[in-house]
């Protein structure tokens, strides 16, 4: 049986300017520095060049190996895999459309786990999207059925211990990352937190019940998120922000949206990504505190600077720290108590980073390590892996690797995706400089941490 001729690998590759040996040799070779053995050859490339399948381990680092090379993000979608069978239509956002709708889609989500993530990566379709974010902005709120008929009745005291859990479990993710309570969590939802939202309760107790639902949701979509599983993480998304129209909390709703633009970021939807943090900051304003609004802004400047433009990027960042001068201002809701000034230094690091702007990136990630409070670790290893790239723009090799060996020894109990990719991308930029003793140490300690996460894992 014939195939079609995968004509964006062959693309990307004349683009790179590297012949089936020369890939498949770069293959292996990072392959033995990060411990695996591939056995890749020139024959393997001129299958997949032929439209064969190819494993999703091998893909990533196909893409990793020709990221390095074009000095750019490559993706496996890039390199047209997953892409060209029937199994990566767009993924459908399913913007619920009533109350019971939604709660029915979260009780089916909780039984899921997020340790199985899928085969191929997140597609969704901008119409769709875009319609599930017109769907919240310009729809009426649902409002509280209070008072109706049940055996029984919730009161504030029920509240305020679904948020003393929501406050323990995000310490548990910031500390250990999503992989560790991500199981726990979800059965807590389902089991004590889902039922309660057919119980009765005044309307001031269904409001803030509601809240504290929407929080423990949007907790589930990071952890998915944090352990690579993005199209479960992506259904939470979407079906907290449905959640949140109940009650009309516009400023949840826009965190909702930023963390969405912060999905898309991630995955290398530049447009999508834009367009997700610039509603998060319309649909913000006049109903949102300042420090919200310099966190909707500082997610925009994210965007706008993985994309690549600086302009825009600068005024975002611009915007973000106006809003941040005035965060004492006005009182906060509980859920935005992290987003302190190292928060916002470590979100605009990964801009002048992203820009390519080499020393207000050392600059800003020195600081934004710096004033990280440990008790993060994982946003203190984001910054350090941060700051070690920003070195490495410097020119500043021994620097940079003692850095991210800083970060490798205080976040290998990680149990994050996100965080071990910044480590590989960091593998990657340096790996120009295998023959360099104190990267071969660091590579060597990043296999130790991660076998050691491993050992934790049986």
């Amino acid at each position: 049986m014939s195939r079609e001729p995968n004509a964006q690998l062959i693309a990307v590759m004349d683009e790179a300017k590297v012949s089936n040996k020369g890939l498949a040799k770069r293959m292996t070779d990072e392959g033995a520095q990060r411990g695996m053995t591939l056995g890749t050859t020139h024959v393997a490339v001129k299958r997949w060049r032929e439209g064969a399948g190819i494993r999703p381990q091998t893909a990533a680092l196909m893409a990793d190996v020709l990221s390095n090379k074009l000095r750019r993000r490559i993706t496996p979608g890039d390199l047209g895999f997953f892409d060209h069978t029937k199994s990566t239509a767009p993924e459908p956002v399913g913007y619920p459309s009533t109350v019971p709708d939604v709660l029915s889609v979260l009780d089916g989500l909780t039984h899921e786990h997020a340790d199985a993530p899928a085969s191929s990566p997140l597609a969704v379709a901008d119409a769709d999207l875009n319609s599930a974010v017109l769907s919240w902005m310009i729809a009426r709120p649902d409002g509280i059925q209070a008072d109706r008929p049940d055996h029984r009745r919730i009161g504030m005291r029920d509240v305020r211990a679904i948020k003393e859990a929501v406050g323990l479990f995000m310490q548990l993710d910031f500390k250990y990352g999503g992989g560790h309570g991500h199981k726990a969590l979800r059965h807590y939802f389902r089991e004590d937190v889902l039922p309660l939202l057919n119980a009765s309760y005044s309307e001031k107790v269904g409001t803030s019940l509601f809240g504290a639902a929407a929080e423990i949701s949007q907790l589930l979509a990071w952890t998915a998120y944090d352990v690579g599983n993005h199209r479960l993480a992506h259904r939470y998304l979407t079906s907290t922000l449905r959640l949140s129209q109940v009650i009309d909390d516009r400023m949840f709703g826009a965190r909702i949206l930023g963390n969405l633009s912060h999905q898309a970021n991630y995955l290398g939807n530049h447009a999508q990504a834009i367009q997700l943090s610039r509603a998060a900051v319309e649909s913000a304003k006049g109903r949102a505190t300042p420090r919200v609004m310099a966190l909707s802004s500082a997610m925009e400047a994210r965007a706008l600077s993985n994309a690549g433009h600086a302009s825009a990027a600068g005024r975002a960042m611009n915007e973000a720290e106006r809003y941040f001068e005035r965060a004492d201002t006005a009182e906060d809701p509980a859920w935005i108590s992290y987003f302190d000034p190292a928060e916002l230094m470590g979100e605009l690091c990964h801009c002048f980073r992203d820009l390519r702007m080499r020393r207000d990136a050392v600059a800003q990630a020195q600081r934004a390590v710096d004033s990280t409070d440990p008790k993060y670790a994982r946003t203190l290893g984001f910054c350090r892996m941060v700051l070690a790239q920003s070195q490495l723009l410097n020119g500043e090799l021994e620097a940079a690797v003692t850095t991210a060996s800083l970060a490798v020894d205080g976040g290998d109990s990680l149990q994050s995706n996100r965080f071990q990719r910044y480590v590989t991308d960091f593998q990657n930029e340096v790996s120009v400089h295998a023959g360099n003793a104190t990267v071969a140490a660091f590579n060597e300690r990043v296999r130790d941490a991660l076998n050691r996460l491993d050992e934790d894992d049986e």
